[in-house]
């Protein structure tokens, strides 16, 4: 009886033990609960249970609401799913309305059950770090990864801080902090550095204090990433060395990288340590050893490591492609004996005259396993690599939507693509698919188009669009009753805007007002920058936004919901991008006509110009839409210092206009921004309407290459500048959006 009680008293204590260890596990989403329901927080019970990977179970229980999980990422995609389907509220980019739940929590009634089709639900494409990331605080990262978490990712990247642990690397390898810094490059720039497109920072080299509080900010955030469920993709050493490197290792394997997009010499061709030299690891042990120390052990075994992003190896041999992945996931291998490998697929895409189907098979299969390495098919909706490369020779892979380059704004999507081809790809013969996710360079707007991917990864048939579109719009304006008229205007375009089948323009659609103004080429633009419009204006964003404020009339609480005054402001302002490309027709037709005269030509640039000071008043009127805010993010980090902080406003500012020393790659970070286009893309169009008139009175012929050095002399100039000491530089929000909205309507539309 004794042993029997014994036993019995071992196995309730072992029992408690296991509880206590689930409960420590699910802490994570009771502080996501408290910090986004405060009020209905207690309301809240999750439990982990035995089962299927990625499942859920939401019912009624103990006066409250009941999670039982089988993961802690599938608890926080649970309490998600009780709060938009139940509860009628949502989490956006542009804050979370969850605390907005009603007073009384709704029953469950029958019970909601969700399960992941996929393992990975993924999220982040390198250079997002920059173009959207650069300059976030902890509270803009909290937003971020509570989305996330809310949504069911469970595999996010996680850049923040690496230059800590590859400068700690390069010292324990001898080299001095001169011949590092010479290497990195500045805040707004680091992933094209990470990538080993370029080196060295223009503008001034990177301070030692941008990088210890970017490795102080990614402690807490890989720790919040462990506690909501999710697995970090951390960094390691991927083989870019500073040019220093080959004089300290004579005898190492370095190679010279090629040039990348037009940077001189002095800022890109990196160094590249080939991984079959023995340094190579010895590098790899070193910074994974270090970065176990500061984040543990444990939280991540996946890491990111591409080391041909629009840069091509040094030889094209198979043997030589084979030998060179064989050797890197040797060296993570040695590091960390449970390490995969993850890699952006981007390079079999932007590089395929070079990633022939042979080399693509030679370079991952140098890797052993198909478990040891994940694969993003980076731009999966448009120009999928996985089915060339026959689901990647057996490698894991994840469907990804990429869609934003650069962090441009213009409204476009295929929400039928993006809900069928994902459950085509994972049942297509011989898949080895194992995640969805979303891979866009820059998170500006168009945010249906991300959130039905997350989506649709629990859901194993194609999500019905009518639907989806439906309640979407629904929770995004709680108010009720929600006048018909704000669906409308969401009908109209996921019928329009949103039902792109022109694969050639599957992208953000970018306004020609931010380019650089020329005679030609401009409009019609198709590729990954497309500028081609693939829907009828007046049909579609003009009758939307005609709808939206329909809404409001009838609605007049309409206005204090954020993401309505957000998307009103969205609206107008894709009608007045589209309308400038009008009125640019009417000017080069104008001025290339024989008998066209200087005034001709000035009427006909009056209202490009009379557009753009309209936009900017637009665009003023919403915080989400301020380069004020992007220089505020970036100067802050500063805390006052003047010279640091000029050196952080001249990256936030070079990336957005000429992006590169001389403009190497001009515009093509441009951003839709009250203040940007007032100071600068106003400023551009007034000088070419000038220079146009200009040849007219003096019968010269229009010269691309000099009006091109004009354009640089404004960019190099406004970077230089200061936010706040100029005409027409406001800090913050001013105007009216509905006032402006109806202007837009009336005058423009």
């Amino acid at each position: 009886m004794f042993a029997k009680k014994g036993l019995l008293a071992l196995l309730a204590l072992g029992f408690g033990v296991i509880q206590v260890a689930a409960d420590n596990k699910l802490q994570g989403i009771y502080a996501l609960a408290k910090r986004r329901v405060p009020n209905h927080a207690d309301a809240f019970s999750f439990a982990l249970v035995d089962g299927e990977p990625d499942t859920f179970v939401v019912s009624d229980k103990h006066n409250g609401v009941h999670v039982e999980c089988t993961t802690v990422s599938a608890c926080a995609r649970g309490l998600y799913t009780y709060l938009t389907q139940r509860g009628g509220v949502d989490i956006w980019w542009t804050g979370s309305r969850l605390s907005e739940v009603p007073s009384k929590l709704p029953k469950v009634g029958e019970e909601i059950k969700g399960e992941a089709i996929v393992p990975y639900r993924y999220h982040f494409n390198t250079v997002t770090f920059d173009y959207t990331a650069a300059f976030w605080d902890f509270e803009q990262w909290e937003l971020e990864l509570d989305w996330l978490a809310l949504r069911g990712v469970n595999l996010p990247l996680a850049w923040v801080g690496y230059e800590y642990i590859l400068i700690e690397t390069f010292r324990e390898a001898g080299l001095d902090d001169d011949d590092i810094s010479d290497f990195l490059s500045g805040p707004a720039f680091q992933a094209w550095n990470r990538f080993g497109n370029i080196q060295g920072s223009w503008g001034g080299e990177l301070p030692m204090q941008w990088v210890n509080d970017q490795f102080a900010l990614q402690k807490r955030l890989v720790q919040r990433m462990v506690d909501l469920g999710m697995t970090p993709v951390l960094p390691s050493f991927t083989g870019f060395v500073p040019r220093a490197m080959s004089k300290l290792y004579p005898n190492a394997s370095i190679v010279t990288g090629s040039q990348w997009s037009g940077f001189p010499a002095a800022y890109t061709n990196d160094s590249f340590l080939e991984p079959f030299d023995p340094l190579f690891s010895t590098l790899q042990k070193s910074f994974i050893s270090k970065q176990q120390v500061a984040y543990g052990a444990d939280v991540s075994h996946i890491y990111t490591l591409d080391q041909y992003n629009e840069n091509d190896p040094y030889s094209g041999d198979p043997d030589y492609l084979r030998n060179i992945s064989a050797a890197t996931f040797a060296s993570l291998r040695a590091a960390d004996p449970d390490a995969v490998w993850l890699m952006q697929g981007w390079l079999f895409f932007a590089s395929e005259a070079f990633w022939t189907d042979e080399r693509v098979s030679a370079y991952l299969g140098g890797v052993p396993g198909n478990d040891s390495m994940i694969v993003l098919d980076l731009f999966s909706e448009a120009s999928p690599q996985w089915n060339r490369t026959q689901s990647y020779y057996g490698k894991q892979w994840v469907w990804c939507e990429l869609h934003d380059f650069g962090g441009n704004i213009g409204l476009e999507g295929n929400l039928e693509a993006l809900t069928q081809d994902p459950i085509t790809a994972l049942h297509s013969p011989g898949s080895t698919m194992k995640g969805i996710g979303l891979t866009m360079e820059g998170q500006e707007g168009n945010e249906i188009v991300y959130d039905i991917v997350l989506d649709q990864a629990w859901s194993s048939a194609p999500l019905n669009i009518s639907t989806y579109v439906n309640d979407w719009a629904t929770r995004r304006y709680p108010v009720k009753p929600l006048p018909k008229a704000a669906l409308d205007a969401w009908t109209t375009l996921a019928q329009t805007v949103y039902n792109n089948k022109d694969t050639n323009t599957w992208a953000t659609i970018k306004g020609i007002y931010e380019l650089a103004p020329s005679l030609t080429g401009l409009t019609n633009r198709t590729g990954h920058h497309p500028t081609m419009i693939s829907y009828d204006t007046n049909s579609s964003v003009v009758s939307a936004l005609k709808l939206l404020l329909q809404a409001k009339a009838e609605h007049p609480s309409l206005a204090l919901v954020p993401e309505f005054a957000y998307d009103v402001v969205d609206v107008a302002r894709q009608v007045l991008s589209n309308r400038f490309v009008d009125f640019y027709v009417v000017l080069v037709d104008a001025y290339t006509s024989p008998n066209s005269t200087a005034s001709v030509v000035s009427a006909a640039a009056e209202p490009l110009l009379a557009l753009l000071a309209d936009l900017d008043a637009l665009l003023y009127t919403n915080e989400h839409f301020l380069l004020s805010a992007w220089i505020a993010d970036a100067r802050r980090w500063a805390r006052g210092a003047h010279a640091y902080g000029a050196f952080l406003e001249y990256n936030a500012r070079n990336q957005i206009t000429l992006w590169g020393p001389d403009g190497e790659i001009n515009d093509y970070a441009s951003k839709a921004w009250a203040g940007l286009v007032g100071t600068y893309y106003k400023a551009r169009w007034a000088a070419f309407a000038e220079y146009l008139e200009q040849t007219k009175q003096t019968g010269e012929a229009y010269n691309a290459t000099v009006f091109a050095g004009t354009l640089l002399e404004i960019g190099k100039k406004w970077d230089n500048g200061t936010w706040g000491t100029g005409e027409g530089e406001w800090w913050g929000v001013r105007g009216d959006p509905w006032e402006m909205a109806e202007k837009v309507l009336k005058v423009w539309a």
